[in-house]
């Protein structure tokens, strides 16, 4: 389904123009993604559905692959680069925009019991910075999390930012909400998951932890960090770091510990 676009006003387009202004999180579980290699995971996984491209006349040829794995009933739009500049409303390099559906919305309860054997899950707290959020996914699909699940104040990781710094990484991990009055941790230990709670004053080095089979890896905003009750009721582990400094970037954090996760396993 190659239609061409010639106008920007065409009305075929509408949830493509002005994607910075006008991010689809939240309309009805349309979201954009942005670039060849953020699409490509988008057509691959089953989480979520494309369900139309547009993309600059230019690029047709190279991306006919990709296009071939497209359902027939996806259309697929094609500009000038002048016109799809228009449309997005910002010059896009990427020559490649994408409306995808969210089509597996499980509750948090749900997706924990679909996780059978060993694994390991992160749970996010108040983590409402876009680029945040997209390198945690990152980093949980880079060292295979299960799942991530958000509290009710993490922001979307299907936020067009969140996608892009995420490397297509949020369409691809399993995640889901908790309620906002949901005990997250009554929910872990119901399915078998011990949790950890990262913090400058954690009890325990992250060295010196050795992980069990199900461990889900509690973390909160840079700043006010997890909520005294997780910290009480949950074991607390720090990373060394250099005398006088005890902070790192959330995502950084995540990746120091999946890593070790990763690690202590072999």
């Amino acid at each position: 389904m190659i239609i061409e676009i010639q106008n920007p006003d065409d009305p075929r387009i509408d949830h493509y123009r002005d994607v910075r202004e006008r991010d689809l999180v939240g309309r009805a579980g349309l979201f954009v993604a942005e670039g060849k290699v953020v699409v490509e995971k988008l057509v691959g996984t089953a989480l979520h559905r494309p369900l139309s491209l547009l993309i600059a006349a230019k690029r047709l040829d190279g991306l006919r692959p990709l296009l071939a794995q497209l359902a027939d009933d996806v259309p697929v739009f094609v500009a000038a680069q002048p016109v799809l500049d228009a449309i997005a409303g910002f010059a896009m390099h990427r020559g490649i925009l994408a409306i995808g559906r969210r089509t597996d919305v499980p509750d948090a309860d749900a997706l924990l019991a679909r996780l059978r054997g060993d694994g390991d899950v992160l749970l996010l707290s108040g983590i409402a910075n876009h680029d945040n959020i997209g390198g945690i996914f990152r980093n949980a699909a880079a060292f295979g999390a299960a799942a991530v699940l958000l509290d009710a104040d993490c922001c979307d990781p299907l936020y067009r930012k969140a996608i892009r710094v995420s490397v297509g990484a949020t369409l691809l991990v399993p995640t889901a909400r908790l309620g906002r009055d949901e005990d997250a941790l009554a929910l872990l230990d119901r399915h078998g998951f011990a949790p950890v709670a990262l913090s400058p004053a954690g009890a325990t080095p992250l060295a010196d932890w050795r992980p069990g089979p199900r461990n889900a890896m509690l973390l909160g905003a840079e700043g006010p960090g997890l909520s005294a009750d997780i910290l009480a009721r949950a074991r607390s582990l720090r990373i060394a770091m250099a005398a006088g400094f005890d902070s790192l970037n959330v995502a950084t954090t995540s990746g120091i510990v999946l890593h070790h996760l990763a690690t202590a396993r072999r």
